[in-house]
């Protein structure tokens, strides 16, 4: 098609003007409860290890001694602002873009907007509390307010798959999924997790209904430090308005060889896949061995909200240019 033929924006001026309205709500919520906005950097010599993520990476062509040519476009501001939080920044927020590579199609573009916050001192239930009102507020945007469900992971899966997470076997698993047309080969135990959650859980929560899921399993602790227990779990949460997530969160790993680790365990699983393998944040794990002061942090994705309150299945009406106009 010729480029010039699509000028047009791909969302409607409505759109674009609730826009305007989340950001000024945003503000306004976290400027009343005493957290700093803040801007970290969107090139970082260090890239997402996390092995389900790919990363832009660009060139820099100027003078070396600016440091590593490569640089990698941020896919969440999650690494400054941890350690800004080691430097005693305290309670701070950011809106801002990130870059996903590969993520493009009806409810994904590779360019969009995250909002990312901490709270010093609490854990990720008293800060799953706090997004339930922040989606709430948004919800009073488009004159409405939804019914909130809190469950935890195991409790979830009993409820709207019939097995627990934490002790069916393989075939337990992809027996589950019913009639669901999967190719097996090579998948892992979280990925049939990954994939009940997907296809048999999160399409029947009800439109009017924020989920908040919590305590996941420990293999699937990400950044989120591990509660011994029997079973062992993430201190994690995932928030959704209907059946769309919206948000993802995390009582914060601090011990920094735990950290360096995982990233490790990522490298390897990426290795093994053939995949890039972005240089591990040097700067974030000296920043937790400086001492990150006990926090739960929270990523919530913006177009995901925008989606949810205009009724819309696609992502691009809610972007002024989505990446086929951009």
């Amino acid at each position: 098609m010729d480029a010039g033929a699509d000028w047009r924006p791909s969302a409607d001026l409505e759109a674009l003007r609730l826009r305007a309205r989340l950001y000024a709500l945003v503000r306004g919520f976290f400027a009343g409860r005493g957290v700093l906005e803040v801007e970290t950097p969107v090139l970082s010599e260090a890239g997402n290890t996390e092995p389900n993520i790919e990363s832009f990476t660009t060139s820099f062509t100027g003078h070396r001694d600016a440091g590593s040519p490569q640089r990698w476009l941020r896919t969440s501001p999650e690494y400054p602002l941890k350690r800004l939080l080691a430097a005693g920044i305290g309670d701070c927020y950011e809106l801002g873009r990130v870059f996903r590579n590969g993520e493009a199609g009806g409810r994904h573009n590779p360019e969009f907007t995250m909002l990312e916050w901490y709270r010093v001192g609490w854990d990720h239930l008293r800060l799953a509390d706090e997004t339930v009102e922040l989606v709430q507020a948004a919800l009073a945007l488009a004159g409405r307010r939804a019914e909130v469900v809190s469950t935890t992971y195991r409790a979830l899966f009993l409820d709207g798959a019939g097995v627990d997470p934490f002790a069916a076997g393989d075939a337990q698993l992809r027996e589950a999924l019913g009639n669901v047309g999967i190719d097996g080969e090579g998948l892992s135990r979280d990925d049939w997790l990954d994939l009940l959650m997907s296809h048999r859980i999160q399409p029947h929560f009800p439109a009017d209904r924020i989920t908040v899921v919590h305590d996941w399993p420990a293999s699937q602790c990400a950044l989120a430090k591990i509660r011994p227990g029997d079973p062992p779990v993430a201190e994690r949460f995932e928030l959704y308005l209907g059946r769309f997530e919206l948000a993802n969160g995390y009582h914060e790993l601090t011990d920094a060889a735990e950290q360096e680790a995982r990233f490790r365990r990522d490298l390897e699983r990426r290795a093994a896949r053939g995949a890039l393998r972005p240089p591990v944040d040097a700067r974030l794990l000296a920043a937790l061995r400086a001492g990150m002061p006990d926090c739960a942090g929270v990523a919530l994705g913006i177009e995901r909200l925008l989606m949810a309150l205009s009724g819309s299945d696609r992502i691009a009406p809610v972007l002024a240019f989505e990446f086929a106009r951009a």
